[in-house]
């Protein structure tokens, strides 16, 4: 509008006197005008109401309030909520959609308390695999190279992680042997389907495993390698301690084709790897000659797995993890099809109560070639010439690995204990150790050996314990057995035998009313 230009009839002017920050009073059909933005708050006065105050009274003085104040924090507020809204919103899409790829329509069972299979007995077992299905141009991508049961004490707030060598020769179901590596192929191509087992080739491993293990599996998981790696890497890396007997540490010059350098490069101490590095430290086992550090092949490479496990959970349930949203969303990625499981959500929620308490020193790391102390397996050369491992005790006899395993899981404290037990016939009773072997081995008693005592003029039972006190229970039980006898610390006369307890029958075990 030009200045010689007259407004409306209706138009806003200010008088010529009047000052910039001044405002005259708008019709009133009109609301109250909002202040200039150049006004301050002191100078705006608000339009007179017709009902404010009657003719002649003396005006009232109110205080100014702090309304930008007021209104810059109620903003900050609001946008911070709808930041909070908005990271939530991107987590529960995430959440939500991995969910239901693992979980299909399981997930609806989130507010399942029902009790673990298994939960009642105690125990609580599963089967992890782990393949490379999701690297097509790897040689075997379905074979799965590692096997591993989580046990876990329901009871005790304890678990161990028990490794099965991929080499481990075994029966298939077709009646041919085959690498236990090789079952789960052959249970997806022959589509398995037993009843008490789950559907293809994780159903056929399992049952594989419960026979030869003589043990209870109840869940178990496939995971492909992209899992480990996508998840080291959502935490910001996971620490792993090398300790080994040579200088170098873990080397392995195999080519690790996403860097150019050598798969494996860590010197002795404690590191923190990415995910690609724990990967390829998961997949290493020192095939090469020119390797260190790997003494044990591929027994070192399922030790590496357990500890890497280990680590995974410690970082991933660490404080600067859970209060990060990115990285809870990179674990959500990192498990959403890549992880395929019989578990529902509301099996994952119980399983995450019963563990959230069990710390890592509780956790076990246990390996059939070191079954404390003792190698339960030995190397075997199949038909076709290829090397595999098969038990000690020899090809289809697994009763010592049953037993350990049996050590593992039960509540029986006598088992857990394991104690080694020799019966020496100190009597002219013909026969009589050998009748009490089988009377302890009935009680869950481990006895080694039966034998002439070399003096056979005992009058009374002697149980000398050898123990140095790491198995109270079966001295107890010794001591309820054989009422009376006495006991010793040191064996001054039947240094031939090492066991950790060496039982002297006397004449008077005959007259005992619990004999039988």
């Amino acid at each position: 509008m030009s200045p010689n230009q007259k407004g409306p009839k209706n138009s806003r002017r200010s008088p010529k006197n009047a000052r910039a920050f001044d405002i005259l009073p708008a019709p009133r059909t009109h609301k109250p005008a909002f202040p200039d933005v150049g006004m301050t708050l002191q100078s705006y006065a608000p339009p007179k109401s017709r009902t404010s105050r009657a003719k002649g009274s003396p005006a009232v003085s109110r205080p100014s309030k702090p309304k930008a104040r007021f209104i810059t924090k109620k903003r900050i507020i609001l946008a911070f909520v709808t930041l909070l809204l908005v990271v939530f919103g991107w987590l529960g899409v995430k959440f939500g959609y991995n969910l239901f790829q693992i979980f299909g329509g399981g997930v609806f069972n989130v507010l399942s308390l029902d009790k673990l299979d298994g939960e009642d007995e105690g125990r609580v077992n599963i089967l992890l695999a782990g393949n490379s299905a999701d690297d097509p141009g790897h040689n075997g991508a379905d074979l799965t190279d590692s096997i591993m049961i989580i046990s876990i004490g329901t009871d005790t707030k304890s678990a161990f992680m028990l490794s099965i060598p991929r080499d481990l020769y075994v029966e298939s179901p077709a009646g041919s042997y085959k690498k236990i590596n090789a079952v789960f192929p052959y249970g997806e191509n022959n589509n398995f389907n037993e009843s008490g087992y789950p559907e293809g080739g994780m159903g056929q491993l399992q049952k594989v495993l419960e026979q030869r293990l003589d043990i209870d599996i109840h869940y178990h998981a496939l995971i492909n390698y992209t899992a480990l790696r996508d998840a080291v890497d959502s935490v910001g890396g996971v620490e792993f301690t090398v300790d080994t007997d040579s200088a170098c540490g873990l080397y392995d010059p195999n080519i690790d084709y996403t860097t150019g350098g050598p798969l494996v490069d860590l010197d002795n101490g404690t590191h923190v790897l990415n995910g690609q590095e724990a990967l390829n430290l998961a997949r290493a086992r020192g095939s090469s000659s020119r390797s260190c550090g790997f003494a044990g092949s591929d027994f070192t490479r399922a030790e590496n797995q357990r500890q890497l496990v280990l680590a995974l959970r410690q970082k991933a349930t660490s404080a600067g993890v859970l209060t990060n949203p990115v990285k809870i969303g990179g674990l959500f990625d990192s498990i959403g099809g890549n992880v395929s499981t019989d578990m529902d959500l509301g099996n994952v929620r119980r399983l995450y109560e019963i563990t959230k308490d069990i710390p890592g020193s509780a956790i076990r790391s246990v390996s059939l070639n070191n079954a404390d102390g003792q190698n339960l397996l030995s190397s075997y050369r199949t038909f076709s010439g290829a090397s595999a491992l098969v038990p000690a005790a020899g090809l289809d006899d697994y009763s010592q690995i049953q037993r350990y395993v049996s050590r593992l899981t039960t509540r029986n404290p006598l088992i857990q204990e394991n104690a080694t037990i020799v019966v020496l016939n100190g009597t002219n009773t013909y026969g009589l150790a050998a009748e009490q072997r089988a009377r302890l081995e009935k009680q869950q008693l481990t006895v080694t050996e039966v034998a002439d005592a070399s003096d056979d003029t005992h009058d009374r039972t002697k149980i000398i314990d050898l123990s140095g006190g790491k198995a109270p229970k079966t001295l107890q039980k010794l001591q309820s057995i054989y009422n009376g006898a006495r006991t010793l610390q040191s064996n001054t006369t039947e240094r031939q035998y090492d066991a950790m307890f060496i039982v002297v029958l006397g004449d008077r075990v005959t007259n005992s009313t619990s004999v039988n």
